[in-house]
């Protein structure tokens, strides 16, 4: 279940991803945890790594969608592929998923556009083993593509000269491809927005610094009358704008797996530092808190992994008339981003000192997991986003043919062709219920489907008036309760598809009891909240069911992961 570099051998994919993994994690095990830290407390900058991924082609491999490459058949998009790599690149440090992360979403506006031009130079850039980057954030915007101050002027010969700057922009330093939104000087309306390919290289093109004390590189870039032609332009008007969205569609999937990858490596090395370590006569791991901690934590994670991994499948199998991704899509963002946040804050409490310590990995992750929930949106606009699904998912379900799992090596080309980015309360989802009956007879999955009813009852009783629907607050907090259905829905789905212990969906689910206890507590404290909404979120608050051998099984499952793996020196 959890990903373990020693002896990995990724048998769902075919030879070739087999081996650029393979390769990859070989390639930072060779290099050792000393020059992984070194690296990083000195800020240097990853080009060791970007030069191993262009000689092994490892992005152009894996990023370059099939109408794009050539006829070379292990060239594609395959998304679970683009999520193992996440996962191991994230396991070995946000520093490394980064230039890949950054990649991805500079690749987006490309792989959208008819621009046959533009898509051969990036095909041809990544071959070459380029980078990419997503020039859409500025300094006083933010990601606020109605306000962008990137202007193009038309140039009176059929092209434009483009003017500002971006900011927070990764690979901005380096990229060959540079997808830059902006918008068409003296145009109003949606027909101003349009996005351009750009090259850091170009000398009207001046990268003016790194906005983040780190090994990455997030730039601020000027923009002085570069020249535009029209084989630069990827995208106009209202395209534009549904590119710049649909992108970070694409791109912020990845930051689950990241976050995957950052828990798992930090739980290997407290537990193995905490069993065998001795205080008061005792090893850390008889404190009965300290076992605790490491269960919810590592069922925690296991949750996460079940999740996304489900989610992929939806992913793959998206269609027009099935995007039920849009909605399982921020929950990896917002939620599993945040959970990671927990399961790093669990372990980093069992070793205390040790996890200020230099030399560790935990350091490292402890520094950087707060980053992950406010990338490609903070979690309260994912969560606004989630809402929009909510009378579609949990009151008019609809059939559908059950999704495999798909780990076949297919192009994931509909991923490029989501068209306009409206509409996401017309999508529909089969039924969540079926999957808690399904496991109706595990004690704590049938105490949370209590808690989902709870909530259909409170939305069908005390529903949000016209003033609460406005109120931001008061919606994130309701929204976090449905989430936790969703989220529970695709954790069922995947332990059944892959036969995980009992035992294990059991503790989930007793966490998952108890953080629908702290957000129903949490909706009841708003200030907007009526009388009948507060009653019906007390009589949805649950106590998990006790189960002491239950969880003393977990707990050995976690004790064996001591000394499962160590990054080599």
């Amino acid at each position: 279940m959890l990903l373990n570099p020693g002896g990995y051998d990724p048998r769902q994919f075919d030879p070739e991803t087999r081996r650029l993994l393979r390769a990859t994690i070989e390639w930072f095990e060779q290099r050792g945890k000393r020059k992984l830290v070194e690296d990083y407390h000195d800020r240097t900058f990853y080009a060791d790594f970007i030069e191993f991924a262009g000689k092994e082609g490892l992005f152009s491999t894996f990023l370059t969608p099939g109408a794009n490459a050539e006829g070379n058949p292990d060239k594609r998009w395959d998304t679970a592929r683009v999520a193992a790599l996440s996962e191991i690149l994230g396991f070995y440090g946000l520093n490394y998923w980064y230039p890949w992360q950054v990649t991805i979403l500079g690749l987006g506006p490309v792989w959208q556009s008819a621009n046959e031009a533009a898509r051969k130079r990036a095909a041809d850039s990544l071959a070459a083993g380029g980078v990419a980057a997503f020039g859409l954030s500025e300094k006083e915007h933010g990601a606020d593509i109605y306000s962008s101050d990137l202007v193009l002027t038309p140039d009176g010969a059929g092209g434009y000269r483009a003017n500002g700057s971006k900011y927070y922009i990764g690979n901005g330093n380096c990229a060959r491809t540079v997808s830059v939104f902006g918008r068409i000087d003296g145009v109003e309306g949606p027909d101003q927005y349009v996005f351009f390919y750009a090259d850091s290289e170009h000398p009207n093109y001046r990268v003016v610094k790194n906005v983040v004390p780190s090994q990455m590189y997030v730039a601020e870039f000027e923009l002085d009358d570069y020249p535009v032609s029209e084989e630069d332009i990827l995208h106009v008007g209202a395209e534009a704008f549904s590119a710049a969205l649909n992108t970070v569609n694409i791109g912020k999937f990845n930051l689950c797996f990241g976050g995957i990858g950052m828990s798992t490596h930090s739980l290997y090395e407290a537990i193995t530092h905490a069993h065998n370590r001795v205080l008061y006569g005792k090893k850390v791991t008889d404190f009965p808190h300290v076992r605790r901690e490491f269960v919810e934590a590592y069922t925690r994670l296991v949750a996460m992994k079940l999740f996304s991994d489900r989610a992929v499948d939806y992913f793959r199998s998206a269609n027009a008339d099935d995007r039920r991704y849009l909605l399982f899509n921020p929950i990896t963002k917002m939620k599993v981003t945040t959970e990671a946040q927990k399961v790093i804050g669990l372990v980093a409490d069992v070793v205390a000192a040790k996890g200020f310590e230099a030399d560790t990995y935990l350091a490292m992750s402890k520094n950087d997991i707060d980053g992950l929930p406010k990338l490609e949106g903070t979690v309260a606009v994912n969560l606004a986003l989630i809402a929009k699904f909510v009378p579609a998912y949990l009151f008019a379900p609809q059939d559908y043919e059950p999704v495999p799992t798909r780990t076949d090596a297919a192009d994931d080309e509909f991923l490029f062709r989501q068209g306009p980015a409206r509409g996401l309360s017309k999508v529909r989802f089969h039924d969540w219920r079926q999957a808690y009956a399904k496991a109706s007879a595990i004690p704590n999955v049938a105490r949370f489907t209590e808690q989902a009813e709870a909530l259909v009852k409170l939305f069908t009783d005390a529903a949000p008036d016209e003033a609460q629907q406005q109120d931001l607050d008061f919606g994130l907090a309701l929204t976090e309760l449905f989430t936790l259905v969703v989220y529970g829905q695709l954790v069922l789905e995947q332990a059944e598809i892959t036969g995980i212990e009992t035992e294990v969906v059991d503790q989930i689910f007793g966490i998952l009891v108890q953080d629908f206890s702290v957000a129903a507590i949490d909706l009841h404290g708003k200030s907007s909240s009526t009388e009948a909404q507060q009653a019906l979120a007390l009589a949805s608050i649950r106590k998990p069911v006790v189960d002491a051998a239950r969880f003393d099984h977990v707990w050995s499952l976690v004790r064996d992961l001591s000394g499962a793996y160590a990054m080599n020196p």
